[in-house]
């Protein structure tokens, strides 16, 4: 019975993540056609609204795998654990690194032609960032399954790598340095 409500909540919040970015797009499409002389600077927003609710997540994330790499597999701890983990990952993380790729890369190309050493290095940079995404993704899986066999030192220091990607990407952007 509870597995099926998991299921049926993850459903909806699958749903509810899907029909925010229908809207978004539809949104978007709207605000392109209607103003386009003033499109790039919307798309700038969304991105950077993007970035900061992706970051967040990504910032969040290790810490809550911190916690549960401490608590005893199959409690009511580990399994509150896996709820959160789940929703923060499916509900804010994914859709935040989608937007924030589609408008990334609409701005390069708009905005930049995809030149300048900087923007490749920034690009290589949320590559790794992505790859990190997706690294943490795998450790709410095995969370969930309860394979997980890292400790929580090694999500502590996994925990830094956003952080240092995030820092990176700002001097990169802002200072544009080559």
């Amino acid at each position: 019975m509870a597995e099926m409500k998991n299921t049926n909540s993850t459903g909806q919040a699958m749903m509810r993540m899907m029909s925010g970015i229908a809207v978004l797009v539809v949104l978007t499409a709207l605000l392109y056609f209607a103003a386009p002389d003033s499109f790039y600077l919307w798309a700038k927003a969304i991105h950077i609204l993007a970035v900061i609710s992706w970051m967040a997540g990504m910032l969040y994330l290790p810490r809550l795998l911190v916690y549960h790499a401490d608590a005893e597999k199959g409690s009511v701890q580990s399994e509150t654990f896996k709820v959160m983990e789940r929703r923060l990952l499916r509900g804010i993380i994914n859709p935040a690194m989608i937007v924030t790729w589609v408008f990334g890369l609409w701005l390069a190309w708009k905005g930049f032609g995809f030149q300048g050493g900087w923007l490749h290095a920034k690009i290589g940079a949320v590559l790794l960032l992505s790859a990190m995404h997706g690294y943490l993704a795998g450790g709410v899986r095995k969370f969930a399954e309860d394979r997980n066999e890292k400790p929580a030192r090694h999500w502590r220091m996994v925990n830094e790598i956003p952080t240092l990607l995030m820092i990176a990407i700002v001097i990169l952007v802002v200072v544009k340095p080559f």
